[in-house]
């Protein structure tokens, strides 16, 4: 990369830093990961070993519960926390006189705080998920490997992609918490869409019928949903090639509406006091 880069590189690798020191509350988070992750292998397991048909696996069910756990931080259900501080306090107002495009660097410090979280709790789940309960006779209820090298190499090209919308999300909440002036409302409404359109709450291949179209084409999909589904074979083909494309289609759209509604915001710009 130019010289142009630095900067955005910096702030990706001061935050990355930052992020990853809080060792503690990671390790609070994957403790009670854990434990909802085992409540819903169980639920979905009764659930799906008692249909008569299902458009899931019972196998590519559970992979996909222990994946949403492990990636849970990666969903954008809130802004970023020290952002909203400065816009409470006026501190915003420092962003415009850096010699920097506003845009593409607080998207790098999305993109620190779209890997770095997860990344603390991802490696234990997935060990603890797909290493120590198979050791344990528990494999059934375990994570499995990757269906095969083509899926373990899209499902890696999908969560590249996946963290490039998450942060594309996160920027755009961060731009609404400046034109609001506060992140009470953003917060509010972002967690529970994120939590049941990226099919955290319940896969979506399990949603009613009518709702597929509308559930394949809506942007949060692309959060969870189409990395798990590659990963566990759900996924294949030209039906992988497909979600991968409007995962792109979905990054490219958000960073536009982005840049465009902060062009907004930011040239309308006050602060008060002193």
């Amino acid at each position: 990369m130019g010289a142009w880069a630095r900067p955005y590189r910096a702030v990706f690798r001061a935050r990355f830093h930052l992020l990853v020191q809080y060792r503690a509350a990671a390790l609070a988070g994957f403790a009670t990961q854990c434990w909802w992750g085992a409540i819903k292998v169980m639920v979905f397991a009764a659930f799906l070993r008692g249909a008569v048909a299902s458009p899931m696996t019972l196998r590519e069910a559970v992979d996909y519960i222990w994946l949403g756990q492990a990636f849970l931080t990666l969903l954008p259900w809130t802004a970023d926390p020290e952002l909203a501080r400065m816009v409470r306090t006026g501190d915003v107002a420092y962003e415009r006189l850096r010699p920097l495009d506003t845009y593409a660097f607080w998207y790098a410090r999305a993109v620190a705080r779209r890997t770095a979280t997860p990344l603390l709790r991802a490696i234990p789940m997935v060990l603890t998920a797909g290493v120590l309960l198979p050791l344990a006779g528990l494999g059934t209820w375990g994570l499995a490997g990757p269906d095969g090298a083509p899926a373990a190499a899209l499902f890696a090209v999908s969560m590249v992609i996946c963290v490039a919308l998450s942060s594309a999300f996160s920027t755009l909440l961060d731009t609404m918490v400046v034109a609001l002036l506060s992140e009470r409302g953003v917060n509010t409404i972002m967690g529970p869409l994120a939590i049941v359109f990226s099919g955290n709450l319940v896969p979506l291949p399990l949603l009613l019928d009518w709702l597929q179209p509308l559930m394949r084409y809506q942007p949060f999909a692309g959060l969870l949903d189409t990395p798990f589904r590659i990963y566990s074979g759900h996924l294949r083909g030209l039906d992988a090639a497909a979600a991968l494309g409007r995962q792109a289609f979905w990054v490219v759209a958000l960073v536009l509406v982005g840049r465009l509604l902060m062009g907004r915001v930011m040239s309308r710009l006050q602060t008060q006091g002193g």
